[in-house]
């Protein structure tokens, strides 16, 4: 076998095993001996995938300490402007994907006339993904006084976020973190028992007063930090 693919090999096994959960963050990978030994090949090889982990937002690389899974910061510009998931995991150096659960146009409830008074909604529910793995379950609500053109949209080829960014400007926005446990229906989507913490991130976002959307999204809670940069204001 030749070396780029023995590269290949190692990166591919390790990324699968730190996205699906198995290895958390904080837990020490295999050394560049140990993973010669594992997969025959020379240990420029075995640093070479372990590097490309590492652009990747994987994996921590520390001198004389070994390497370890990372925690990937969800950055504070994802709690202060309207993150784009596709984005978000492009970003990390993974291929984003993403599978629409269900999709219904219905009538909204009274705890929903925030958003559209006595119109219509759609809800939707997306499960996005990361180099063919989970990595967060949406679930959305549009007003269609908003967004009429929605109706029309296909969000199995383009997640609804990514769509209304991309079409709806909005002027006013609120989010609220959470520390949840998984239910079942997010133990299920994301592949984690039943009960794991796990970060939600409710979004609310309004167009002149007109409401928009309000969605629901639920991250594994042990692979993110939330990381903030702040400046002194002056008095």
């Amino acid at each position: 076998m030749d070396i780029p693919v023995i590269h290949r090999r190692i990166e591919g096994d390790i990324a699968r095993r730190i996205l699906s959960g198995e290895w958390k963050p904080g837990f020490r990978l295999p050394t560049e001996g140990e993973l010669m030994v594992q997969y025959g090949c020379a240990r420029m090889t075995a640093s070479k995938a372990m590097s490309r982990l590492a652009a990747r937002g994987l994996v921590t690389r520390r001198r004389r300490a070994g390497s370890v899974v990372a925690h990937p910061p969800l950055h504070s510009a994802s709690l202060v402007a309207i993150p784009d998931i596709q984005t978000e995991v492009e970003g990390r150096g993974l291929t984003y994907g993403h599978r629409l659960l269900s999709r219904q146009v219905r009538a909204a409830t009274a705890d929903e006339a925030w958003l559209a008074g006595q119109g219509q909604v759609i809800a939707v529910e997306t499960l996005h993904l990361a180099d063919d793995l989970p990595f967060g379950h949406e679930r959305r609500l549009i007003a269609l006084a908003a967004a009429p053109e929605a109706e029309a949209a296909d969000f199995a080829v383009q997640a609804a976020g990514s769509w209304l960014l991309a079409r709806t400007p909005w002027t006013e926005a609120e989010h609220r973190i959470s520390a949840v446990g998984a239910d079942h229906d997010i133990a299920r989507a994301l592949r984690l028992p039943l009960g794991a913490p796990c970060l939600k991130l409710e979004r609310r976002t309004w167009r002149d007063g007109q409401g928009v959307t309000w969605a629901w999204q639920t991250f594994p809670g042990d692979a993110y930090d939330l990381v903030a940069k702040f400046s002194p204001t002056k008095a």
